[in-house]
C-alpha cells in the first residue's frame, strides 16, 4: 500500500507568499517520478504558522529514489553553482512518514 511523506515547514507571516510562488514556480517537478501518487501544499489557516507539503508515494523506494535524485537537485544549496540561491521561505522544517492502512473514495452516483 501507499506511503504519505509530509513536510511540515515552519513559515513566518512574512515569507508565505514566497513560499507559495516558489512552489507554484515548481510545479509539475515531483509529477513525473516513478512512485508518485500525489501532491498537496497546506495552507495555515488559523493557529499555526505552519505548512504541511503532502506527498503520496507507491512504496518507500519510490520516495527515496525521488529525494536522492530530483529532490536532491532541486533542493541543492551551498556549492558554488548555487551560491545566488535565495534563502529558504521556512524557518523550519520536519518530515513525518506514514503507511496508509485504510482508504476511501467518493461513491458513483
Amino acid at each position: 500500500m501507499s506511503v504519505v511523506k509530509i513536510n511540515v515547514l515552519t513559515v513566518p507571516a512574512e515569507q508565505r507568499e514566497t513560499l507559495e510562488k516558489r512552489f507554484a514556480s515548481r510545479a509539475h517537478a515531483v509529477e513525473s517520478s516513478d512512485g508518485f501518487e500525489w501532491f498537496e501544499l497546506l495552507r495555515p489557516v488559523e493557529g499555526t504558522d505552519r505548512y504541511l507539503v503532502y506527498t503520496r508515494w507507491r512504496d518507500e523506494e519510490s520516495f527515496q529514489a525521488w529525494t536522492e535524485g530530483p529532490m536532491r537537485t532541486a533542493h541543492r544549496d551551498g556549492d558554488s553553482e548555487n551560491s545566488d540561491r535565495p534563502r529558504p521561505a521556512a524557518s523550519g522544517a520536519t518530515l513525518w512518514s506514514f503507511e496508509v492502512v485504510q482508504q476511501a473514495e467518493p461513491k458513483q452516483a
